[in-house]
């Protein structure tokens, strides 16, 4: 006599559930069960619906599922930045625009900032991402986890005021022993709260406004709280240039010489790198994050020169991330794509980078890359129950012969009808749950106007053409 066990939710009929684990089985007519917050079954609807019962059952007929993505680089406190960055090279784009933006914000302001980001990365299917720093990250911990969502939370470091490219504003600069203390502060805060939804990790936002002692100390603390070093690195010629012009090495010769290279580092970019670089990369082996719109919207010529398919075919892993809005998207669906077409063009070679590479990047690699490997990234029993529902009937997603290349391909993520983390729903029908959207949205209204009030929005923003 079989026993039937009793799961907290099940989700049957699913048509194609693209699970991603160790197999890489795409299962027909599928479904899972939750219990605890994990995957108790994962199989045919008929195995599953044999074994486990449930109180909640949800329909999966018309759904494709797939595990959440993971963004492993978000500017969380950029959101209200989309437009105020458009045609702008890499060193106007940070002291013209970015900096100046960043600088006027305040901890309200990057609150407001945080949760539009929290909305817009769940409805489009991201239950976890990492944040490379800003001012205010109690106000970005606050915003996010309110959501529901998982996050890797970091406190900005600059150290050096001045680099060949320019002058940081007065309210980011800051010392070498306050950007430790204050990253300490945030690692005993942080790491590991919230059910374990939230964690953090050391970071400086470039190497050319960091000291070597800043990035050899965040290294240390981040050994200490056994988490992971990230930083932005190699995403211009200009930056390229500009850490040869100041310590007479490219950026990953430098952080190889500070000995802080390895594979728990997280480097942002990685596109201007050098044949020896390329080498070091290969031995030492962090985690890579291509960020393909951002590049793509600022020319800076990633996707053209940078080999990160290549160190991925290699075995160093490589992850993608959205990076902020001032690109225009924070999309991961429109990522992979993104980063899948744009490798073959330069390549002139539809072989590379097929779209199930693609799809692991924004998932186990991304998790891999966030330190959730052994709790997200895959639907496998035993695992987080992290998933994404999208809504399959909808005519981008037809005629569906191939679900991996619909999702990359002919998707969007504005698909996404249902998202769960840790097995409790956070986005349903396409709104988010547990934060009120509108309520939101009309704060965005107001602190745009603040944003507005306080730079000059006639040099920030171009419009060419005439507004009566």
């Amino acid at each position: 006599m079989t026993v039937v066990q009793t799961a907290d939710r099940i989700i049957h009929g699913i048509d194609w559930l693209v699970t991603v684990d160790q197999s890489r089985r795409i299962i027909r007519d599928a479904a899972v069960a939750i219990k605890d917050g994990r995957f108790a079954a994962v199989g045919k609807s008929a195995a599953v619906l044999g074994a486990w019962s449930a109180k909640e059952m949800v329909s999966g007929r018309g759904a494709v599922v797939t595990p959440g993505f993971v963004d492993n680089h978000l500017h969380a406190s950029f959101q209200m930045s989309r437009g105020l960055a458009d045609e702008a090279n890499a060193q106007s784009f940070l002291y013209d625009h970015m900096y100046p933006y960043e600088g006027a914000m305040s901890e309200e302001d990057v609150f407001v900032s945080s949760s539009l980001a929290a909305i817009e990365l769940l409805r489009h299917g991201v239950t976890c991402f990492v944040d490379p720093g800003n001012y205010h990250p109690d106000a970005t911990v606050r915003a996010v986890a309110a959501s529901g969502m998982r996050m890797v939370v970091s406190c900005s470091c600059f150290d050096k005021t001045k680099s060949v490219l320019g002058l940081l504003p007065d309210s980011m600069i800051e010392s070498t022993e306050h950007c430790l203390e204050k990253t300490q502060a945030v690692l005993e805060k942080y790491h590991n709260t919230h059910d374990g939804r939230v964690t953090a990790s050391a970071s400086f936002r470039g190497l050319n406004n960091s000291s070597d002692g800043l990035i050899t100390g965040l290294k240390t603390l981040s050994k200490k709280h056994g988490t992971f070093l990230q930083t932005h690195a190699c995403f211009a010629c200009s930056t390229h240039d500009a850490s040869v012009a100041q310590s007479g090495k490219a950026e990953i010769e430098r952080l190889e010489s500070l000995g802080v290279l390895d594979e728990q580092t997280l480097l942002v970019h990685s596109g201007w790198i050098e044949p020896n670089e390329f080498a070091l990369l290969l031995k030492r082996k962090p985690t890579l994050v291509a960020a393909p719109s951002s590049s793509l919207h600022n020319g800076y010529g990633n996707m053209l020169v940078g080999r990160l398919p290549e160190l991925l075919a290699c075995g160093v892993n490589v992850s993608l991330g959205s990076d902020h809005a001032s690109s225009g998207i924070v999309d991961m669906v429109q990522e992979m794509r993104n980063f899948a077409c744009a490798a073959k063009e330069v390549r002139m070679n539809p072989r590379v980078m097929p779209p199930e590479t693609a799809l692991e990047m924004a998932t186990i690699n991304g998790a891999r890359g966030a330190g959730f490997a052994d709790r997200i990234g895959s639907i496998e029993v035993g695992k987080q129950a992290d998933l994404v529902l999208f809504d399959a009937t909808v005519p981008e997603w037809q005629p569906l012969y191939n679900p991996v290349s619909n999702l990359v391909y002919s998707a969007t993520g504005n698909t996404v009808r249902h998202v769960w983390v840790a097995g409790r729903q956070v986005l349903a029908d396409g709104r988010p749950v547990l934060i009120d959207q509108e309520a939101i949205m009309r704060e965005v209204e107001k602190t745009a106007a603040r944003i507005a009030d306080r730079l000059d929005l006639k040099k920030i923003v171009k419009l060419l053409w005439p507004v009566e």
